[in-house]
């Protein structure tokens, strides 16, 4: 059994009230960090852990502390970004509705590492009902005393609000989040200058994903060092993966980084195996916007090392024999899948998302669901396949967030791996117009007959 951070104490009876949280340890954190540490302390063990964000980008999350202003004299605000709106993701929510001091406690002392006085948790607005617990569980923290004017008696103050979005995949980008929780329409800023340096209001501000503060008070009670002893190499901790699709057992699950990608998807205390006796097909690692990886890159890398559930490893290859961990979206697809009709639903998913601030996203998004549609639905041509591979490519690091490229990269990969999937698509359009096409005939029983074409 891999060791548990976030989720030990997630089936504990009443953990989402205040005073059961409390008699299992909750706050602890904030009391040892507050009582025996410097804030400047503090950001040392998050750097000492090695850990990383665990929103998509990975990056590590004490060396994005270390750049907030504290020289300018201006107040500093740590946003959690809860905004957990990316397809085949849902481990934030998990984490907020279930155990919510745990996101609470986090709050506060990364909010004293970071000196801030004033913070705030911007939530999607679907979520209404964790909005609702959220808003319990600051009210209970507050009345205890760990929120409010001269917290446990040490002269730091802090305010805790949550902010409901409105609904838009583009305000997951930190500062098209800040732009929204300033009140105007949520559309990213040039970077830079970055938020560290001039975020909220004008001010110095930290944004950080829900899993990420949520580690925060194990590395305080437990120290940095013990942190980083977990997982493998740079991939420190444990990671939380929401795994859905053609499995047994699909759900949120805490696992140790470096853990095998076989035996995550095989073994019993994981996702079991395939849902049926159909074969595994393909997979997206990390949400809707990584690349897909076909059935045999997806155990072994290209040069034939197992494939560890790391940044490192699932990355090993570039994007030609890789992909990236991502959010942690892990899909499976078995044999009866439709990889074009897969990745036009995540194009068309990207094209109603895309704010329209750039041409090329907002140009680019839509012409390549429009094709995708096109082939999908039996009047493809022969040149779309080189057309959306030019159309994603004129996207791809051309627009000011990564919204451009998470539209890009699910269509290059999808051509890259299966370009013949695509190619039977546009030369057998009769045997495709219904949507469940290969659950009668997959693809490799009739992939020859794309071969016999081009011969």
């Amino acid at each position: 059994m891999s060791q548990k951070i976030l989720l030990d104490k997630i089936n504990i009876p009443g953990i989402k009230t205040y005073e059961v949280y409390r008699q299992n340890g909750g706050y602890a954190s904030v009391e040892k960090a507050i009582k025996t540490l410097t804030p400047d302390e503090v950001v040392e063990e998050v750097k000492t852990s090695g850990l990383r964000g665990r929103g998509g980008a990975g990056f590590p999350a004490g060396m994005k502390w270390s750049f907030i202003d504290k020289k300018s004299g201006k107040p500093r605000h740590l946003v959690c970004n809860a905004d957990e709106s990316e397809p085949g993701t849902f481990k934030d929510r998990y984490l907020m509705e279930f155990i919510p001091h745990l996101l609470i406690e986090g709050m506060i002392t990364s909010s004293y590492a970071l000196g801030a006085n004033l913070s705030y948790i911007y939530i999607r607005g679907e979520y209404m009902w964790v909005y609702k617990i959220l808003e319990r569980a600051i009210n209970e923290a507050k009345a205890a005393g760990f929120l409010g004017k001269n917290i446990l008696g040490s002269g730091y103050d802090l305010e805790l609000y949550v902010h409901c979005g409105a609904g838009a995949y583009i305000c997951g980008e930190e500062t098209a989040l800040i732009e929204s929780l300033e009140g105007k329409r949520g559309n990213p800023r040039i970077k830079p200058p970055f938020p560290a340096i001039s975020g909220l209001w004008a001010n110095p501000t930290v944004v950080n994903n829900v899993e990420t503060i949520a580690a925060v008070p194990w590395i305080i009670n437990n120290t940095g060092a013990e942190y980083a002893k977990i997982g493998i190499g740079r991939s420190t901790g444990t990671k939380l993966i929401s795994a859905s699709g053609h499995i047994k057992n699909p759900g949120v699950y805490e696992i140790e980084l470096g853990l095998s990608v076989y035996e995550f998807m095989n073994s019993d205390e994981y996702l079991g195996g395939m849902s049926s006796d159909r074969p595994l097909k393909a997979f997206v690692p990390g949400g809707s916007s990584v690349p897909v990886l076909p059935a045999h890159l997806i155990y072994k890398t290209a040069n034939g090392e197992d494939r560890l559930m790391s940044y490192e490893s699932l990355s090993d290859g570039g994007f030609a024999t890789g992909s990236m961990l991502g959010s942690g979206g892990f899909i499976v697809y078995n044999d009866t899948s439709c990889i074009v009709r897969n990745t036009w639903n995540f194009s068309r998913f990207y094209h109603h998302e895309s704010c329209g601030q750039c041409s090329p996203c907002r140009e680019g998004t839509g012409w390549m669901e429009k094709v995708l549609h096109r082939i999908e639905n039996g009047h493809g041509r022969e040149e779309d396949i080189d057309l959306l591979l030019s159309i994603q490519s004129k996207i791809e690091g051309n627009t000011i967030c990564p919204l451009g490229d998470a539209a890009a990269w699910p269509v290059a990969a999808a051509i890259r791996h299966f370009r013949e999937e695509f190619e039977y698509h546009i030369r057998f359009p009769e045997k495709i117009k219904n949507r469940d096409h290969f659950v009668a005939e997959p693809f490799e029983k009739v992939k020859h007959l794309v071969s016999k074409e081009m011969i």
